[in-house]
Formats: structure tokens, sequence, C-alpha cells
């Protein structure tokens, strides 16, 4: 009986794991990109090696109107970290039309030369 139960609990944390994959981010308006492009600003180039750099940023906006920073995902870990930093629980102007959803907002940061 033990082992039942232990392997329905196995079972139902796989099933999950496996709704939460499947997640299918959707494209910020063009309103909130522009505040969160204002909220990144450019002074991360200043100091970089490469003239470019990419990142997919993964995120959410809660009741209060904060944006909250699911994940970074880059090659670059500074950048990861500075992309955070300006982007989470900061506040903007846009109201999700449903609780929860999330969106992915691909970013580019290239080097005025």
């Amino acid at each position: 009986m033990k082992n039942v139960k232990l392997f329905i609990l196995a079972l139902g944390l796989f099933t999950l794991n496996l709704s939460a994959a499947n997640l299918n981010p959707i494209k910020p308006t063009d309103d909130l990109r522009y505040e969160m492009v204002d909220l990144i600003g450019s002074n991360f180039m200043d100091d970089m090696l490469q003239d470019e750099y990419a990142a997919d940023v993964l995120f959410t906006v809660n009741a209060n109107r904060e944006l909250i920073v699911l994940s970074v995902d880059s090659e670059n870990a500074e950048l990861e970290t500075y992309l955070k930093r300006k982007l989470n629980y900061k506040k903007v102007n846009h109201k999700p039309s449903k609780r929860g959803e999330i969106y992915l907002l691909p970013v580019k940061m290239v080097k005025k030369l």
C-alpha cells in the first residue's frame, strides 16, 4: 500500500512538471516593450568586450503592475544579472489581460561604435 501511494505521488509530480513545461509565452505589447527598454538603459555595453549580446527574458506582470523576471537566458552571466537587476519588481503601466500571463522578450544589446 505504501508503494502505491508513493507511485501516485511521483506520477502526480511528474504530471505537474510536464504541465508547467508547456508554457506558451506571448510577446509583450509595444508599450510594455518600450517601458522595459527604458528600464534596461544602455550603460551595460560601456565596459563589455564584444559588440553584441543577446538574451531572452521570460517574465510576468503581477497585480501591482510590477515586472517579475522568471528567467533570463543568455550566454553572458553578467548580462543576466544586469537584466534581472534592472527589471525585477519595477513598476510598469501595463495591466495583463489574464492573471498569470507569461511574456517572452528577446533582448539584443549592441555597442555603439
